[in-house]
């Protein structure tokens, strides 16, 4: 269905102006088009001497492309991804052509490259060569005033390229030179693609530069735009009919590039083919705990903190090797078995030791800021942030570059090489570390096969749903034989289904991974099912670092409480309980000595809801309002605020929510037994 525009009518202050312009552009264009000698436009265009200058245009403008290339897009590459004094100063230098009047640039030229020039006596006496008045100084020349598109272009493409492609490639094993020319460059192309045409066409059009550092000698120096100065002179209609030639080349030039010379890499809008139903990879092997409500709204569920562990861990099975559980034995597994312990010492705005044995999986958690992804990239080595001295297993490589760590790196959107197949991406790191194509293929179709996105192997990433994708991510970083894996929200983007499936298939792998794995998380239930330890930051520090069951348990951190679904208050603890941070006091069955900082953890199955203030053992009773009611599952919870208290969460069925008649803004009273309060201190 086509969708309607609303048409602006601009004023006539301004659009009377604007056709001015557009007529003021327009019109020397039309002269040409209409003063054009059509009839003789052939022999103008195939005399001996324009068809020379032509030739000799097209070898300069190549020759000129050619140069700005080897030397632009490396130029290009260092002011979109280095930061260095001057920065300032070289980019202006490489638009000053742009501004300058092409005589004074040849004036310039001369006086650096000429026979008297600053440079050019060195390079007569010590190489034989002369630039002025040669065919080598006409290409001199329009590279200097052509080279700057380039660089421009190109820098446009490279800031609008995300560095994750670059420093995931780099995790894998490739080395900068191999991200450069397998990954930066063709996610750039179009870009570089832009530059270059503008640039040929700049050098092909190049006039004053050229005329005064190389002169205008027949056969040399005197290219096409020259040739129209001379015929200018003695045969006006065959210079209009020259000049109609490099207007059209100029204008085909533009249109080729349909105005995108910035050359900004664009974003796959489309995939290639239908993306397939994300499919499933077998049941889980977990069922949701279901509580029940009593008849004053109190209900009784089990949070995540309910298990001890996923139960998946592998084990030893005596001769050294690590058996999964579900699968074959590492030594059985594409690219061999290994166990890499992780000791890491972290300084910088993260302050923390790391040790962890081989098999481990950490979940990382805090709040937004905490330093989770800074971690990461502390121990791949890619912040000036942190600082990471990193040991795996007996080798210190704190101050290897990323590519030789062996520390595999997912991000969150899981990072695919857009213009790589599901197996070429796979393969990335095997054949940056030098394995030979064949073999680097098969070990990558394996992974693929294992985590059951084979059949996907020649897919592109666009062709992909968000499960496949993340899969094909993981088999990539599994297949580069890392002795460190870090996940950074790897499931973050996926819908609830998928990303059930999708932990399912990590569960199962991760077992038999003979190195540590970290996995920043913000979800409870990744958390648990996951990972042996759970490390929680605060301000870059340890703030608890315990097995998923103690942390669910005893949260140290108010937010962890919060995203396990807690009630958490912090405060001080008196002789008959808690003196809330907030205001108010707290009965707890089992006190703190006085004055130690504690958090109060209330289940939200604990909290009890009324409509009247209640009666009985109760010591907590807070009158409150109801501000929010969300639907969990098959329960409810109800968000109460009071002006004795800080809000509570409480946890209902659907029918005591009914029967006590809790809507958005009805008055209720809450209460929470003593017995059902956990103190931790802080």
């Amino acid at each position: 269905m086509s969708r309607l525009r609303s048409r602006t009518r601009p004023p006539v202050t301004l659009a009377l102006p604007a056709l001015l312009a557009v007529a003021f552009l327009l019109l020397p264009l039309v002269g040409i088009l209409t003063r054009t000698p059509w009839g003789d436009l052939a022999t103008h265009l195939t005399s001996p001497g324009v068809v020379e200058a032509l030739q000799l245009s097209l070898v300069v403008s190549l020759w000129a492309l050619g140069l700005s290339l080897v030397l632009g897009v490396p130029l290009a590459w260092l002011l979109a991804r280095v930061e260095f004094r001057g920065k300032a100063l070289v980019r202006s230098l490489v638009l000053l052509p742009m501004v300058l009047p092409p005589t004074v640039g040849g004036v310039a030229l001369l006086l650096g490259f000429g026979r008297r020039g600053l440079l050019g006596p060195w390079l007569e006496e010590g190489f034989g060569i002369t630039l002025p008045f040669h065919t080598s100084g006409a290409v001199v020349a329009a590279t200097f005033v052509a080279m700057p598109f380039l660089v421009i272009s190109l820098e446009g493409a490279l800031g609008g390229l995300k560095q994750s492609y670059e420093e995931t490639a780099a995790s894998l094993g490739a080395s900068p030179v191999r991200v450069f020319f397998t990954v930066t460059l063709p996610m750039v192309a179009p870009g570089l693609i832009a530059g270059a045409a503008l640039t040929w066409a700049r050098a092909l059009g190049e006039f004053g530069a050229t005329i005064t550092f190389a002169g205008n000698l027949p056969g040399s120096t005197q290219t096409l735009p020259l040739q129209v100065y001379l015929l200018l002179q003695d045969q006006p209609e065959a210079a209009t009919s020259v000049s109609l030639l490099l207007l059209a080349i100029a204008m085909a030039v533009l249109i080729a590039l349909r105005g995108r010379w910035t050359g900004t890499p664009a974003a796959p809008t489309s995939a290639e083919a239908p993306k397939p139903a994300e499919e499933a990879p077998g049941p889980i092997g977990t069922a949701d705990a279901k509580g029940t409500g009593e008849a004053h709204g109190t209900g009784r569920a089990h949070g995540p903190g309910g298990a001890s562990g996923p139960g998946r861990r592998g084990r030893t099975d005596g001769t050294g090797g690590t058996r999964d559980t579900d699968g074959p034995a590492d030594t059985d597994r594409p690219g061999g078995a290994g166990h890499w312990p992780l000791h890491a010492t972290v300084t910088g705005f993260n302050r923390l030791s790391l040790d962890a044995e081989p098999g481990t999986t950490i979940a990382v958690v805090g709040e937004n800021g905490a330093g989770k992804t800074t971690l990461l990239r502390a121990l791949l080595g890619l912040t000036p942030r942190s600082h990471a001295e990193l040991r795996l297993g007996d080798t210190d490589v704190t101050a290897l570059p990323p590519h030789e760590r062996q520390v595999a790196w997912v991000p969150q959107d899981g990072a695919l090489f857009p213009h790589l197949s599901a197996l070429a991406n796979t393969a990335y790191g095997l054949r940056a570390r030098r394995v030979p194509r064949a073999r680097a293929r098969h070990d990558a179709q394996a992974w693929l096969d294992r985590l059951g996105v084979g059949h996907l192997a020649h897919r592109r990433p666009a062709q992909l749903s968000g499960g496949q994708a993340q899969r094909v991510a993981l088999a990539r970083a599994l297949a580069a034989r890392p002795r460190l894996l870090l996940l950074d929200e790897p499931l973050a983007a996926l819908d609830q289904t998928t990303r059930a499936n999708v932990r399912h298939i990590l569960r199962t792998h991760l077992a038999g991974f003979g190195g540590v794995c970290l996995i920043v998380t913000h979800d409870p239930v990744e958390a648990v099912s996951l990972a042996d330890r759970v490390l929680v930051l605060a301000d870059g520090q340890t703030l608890q670092d315990a097995p998923p069951s103690e942390v669910t348990r005893h949260p140290r951190s108010p937010w962890v409480a919060r995203m396990l679904g807690r009630n958490a208050w912090p405060g001080t603890a008196s002789a008959d309980g808690l003196a809330l941070t907030a205001g108010g006091r707290l009965v707890v069955a089992e006190a703190l000595p006085a004055g130690e900082r504690a958090l109060a953890i209330i289940a939200p199955e604990a909290v009890s809801v009324h409509r009247n203030r209640p009666g009985g053992s109760p010591r907590n009773v807070w009158p409150g309002t109801v501000r929010e009611i969300t639907a969990v599952g098959s329960r409810l919870r109800v968000l109460v605020s009071s002006p004795e208290a800080p809000d509570l969460v409480a946890e209902i069925t659907p029918e005591a929510a009914a029967e006590l008649g809790i809507v958005d803004g009805a008055a209720v009273w809450t209460s929470v037994k003593a017995t059902e309060v956990t103190l931790v201190r802080l």
